[in-house]
């Protein structure tokens, strides 16, 4: 008997992941699940229509996070991420598009009034424009600042720095002034991640 119940557990079936399989049905919508976390790739155009659909039709109420990605290498260099969460079923969803400098993409605030905030958090770290975004103000940097600081190519250093100016009494912005050249350091530890250390070429060449 044991045998027995040991084989069916073995041939039984996995379960049907229903939440999946219905967000597969729906058109224009590349689903699944990654790391456990259910993940829809949306075209641009169609994005808006399946947000709406997830909170209408799948109970996804809240929108909790909007954010970009910034991939240089790509045409379409920009990925906009929206986070949704479903209270009533105790599940999330990863709606992702990917979108380029000058295409704006539809805002999702007349779905969820507090999106406005997420968009203007991208459109100022990345410059990522949304359609029907009333406001497009910075909200993180300052009102005159130059670029969008969280795409690859910004410079590290930026373009201007602020500081007090005690003979105007007043904070001013210059263009960024180096006391040193700008470098770049690799953090190796030189017990971990060097294979050569300074002086070794002198103690190999006595040797030969």
């Amino acid at each position: 008997m044991a045998e027995e119940t040991e084989i069916q557990a073995e041939t039984s079936p996995a379960p049907v992941d229903e939440m999946l399989e219905a967000l597969k049905a729906l058109p224009d919508v590349a689903a699944a699940r990654e790391l456990g976390e259910l993940v829809l790739r949306v075209q641009r155009a169609a994005a808006h229509g399946v947000l709406k659909t997830l909170r209408d039709q799948f109970a996804f109420q809240q929108v909790m996070d909007i954010c970009g990605v910034d991939y240089p290498e790509r045409v379409e260099r920009f990925e906009v991420v929206y986070n949704l969460l479903s209270v009533t079923r105790n599940e999330r969803v990863r709606v992702i598009l990917n979108t380029d400098e000058r295409t704006p993409v539809a805002s999702a605030s007349d779905l969820w009034p507090c999106a406005a905030w997420w968009e203007r958090e991208v459109w100022d770290l990345f410059g990522i424009s949304f359609d029907g975004l009333e406001d497009h103000r910075r909200i993180l940097s300052d009102y005159g600042f130059e670029g969008h600081p969280l795409r690859k190519d910004f410079p590290l250093t930026g373009y201007v720095e602020v500081h007090y100016d005690e003979d105007r009494k007043a904070v001013v912005y210059d263009k960024v002034k180096l006391t040193q050249e700008f470098r770049n350091f690799d953090f190796l530890s030189p017990w971990e991640g060097m294979t050569l250390l300074p002086g070794d070429e002198k103690v190999n060449r006595s040797r030969s």
